[in-house]
């Protein structure tokens, strides 16, 4: 194993334990409102603060992309561009965390010179961990995983994260011929899962929009290191930096593709 993907696992799992001991006193959480339906709690900072005190502890030149506290930029650039970079979402899935509701999961990702070459989701609740690095595949729990082997769209069961919709989609979105074409679509509130479950072959394939650097970092490498397809809803590779996200097998990624887009 890579010693980077090593300390994000670590990192990783220290991240677990503090959210799983504030699981277990929900009704003590401090619960601030960064927006509309956007929610942050001292459980996410703390877990953000862990997370970089270990890393920045093994790697002071590493520079640092956060969900809460931002840019911390790297002792080291190459033409602009940090030499390495972890990406860090301490806490996907904070308003199911705030309901007791269990599907959430930490996000750490390493990016050198702008290209993801180590990821690491965790899922404390059932302590699984997804990890993956570039060009040696991608894991659940040391097991290595692929995405599903479904051929049929119409068998296909999706995830899509589809900002402010309550769960719906407009008759009139491009979304409506996508997600209604499927056999069945899941909104699990936590798109790092999302990702990584369409790795695992647990679901066929995901879609999604608005998404920022640390929902998509791990999880798109571990999909493309699972053998799956991963991008924009014109199929390109603008993905990371637009937030408009497809994903799934070879197969069911080309079927998404073409419903997305019908005209």
């Amino acid at each position: 194993m890579h010693p980077m993907l090593n300390t994000a696992i670590k990192a990783a799992r220290r991240a677990g334990a503090i959210i799983n001991r504030a699981s277990l006193d929900l009704e003590r959480l401090h619960v601030a409102r960064k927006g509309p339906k956007d929610y942050v709690t001292e459980v996410d900072k703390s877990v953000e603060e862990a997370v970089i005190d270990l890393l920045r502890t093994a790697y002071p030149e590493h520079g640092f992309l956060c969900e809460e506290s931002g840019l911390h930029e790297a002792g080291n650039t190459v033409n602009g561009v940090p030499e390495y970079q972890w990406i860090i979402d301490p806490l996907d899935g904070t308003s199911n965390f705030i309901h007791g509701y269990p599907v959430y999961a930490v996000s750490i990702a390493l990016a050198h010179q702008g290209q993801v070459v180590q990821a690491v989701i965790y899922d404390p609740s059932r302590n699984e961990l997804f990890t993956a690095s570039r060009g040696g595949g991608a894991f659940l729990n040391d097991r290595r995983i692929r995405v599903s082997g479904l051929t049929r769209y119409h068998d296909a069961m999706l995830s899509a994260y589809v900002p402010d919709s309550g769960g719906g989609v407009s008759p009139d979105s491009r979304w409506a011929n996508l997600l209604s074409g499927c056999a069945s679509v899941r909104r699990m509130g936590a798109s790092v899962l999302d990702l990584a479950y369409v790795a695992s072959g647990r679901i066929d394939g995901f879609c999604g929009k608005n998404l920022k650097r640390w929902d998509l970092a791990a999880g798109g490498l571990m999909i493309l290191e699972a053998g799956g397809l991963i991008g924009d809803f014109d199929g390109e590779q603008n993905w990371y930096e637009t937030g408009s996200v497809i994903a799934g097998s070879p197969k069911i990624f080309t079927q998404m593709l073409a419903h997305l887009n019908a005209k």
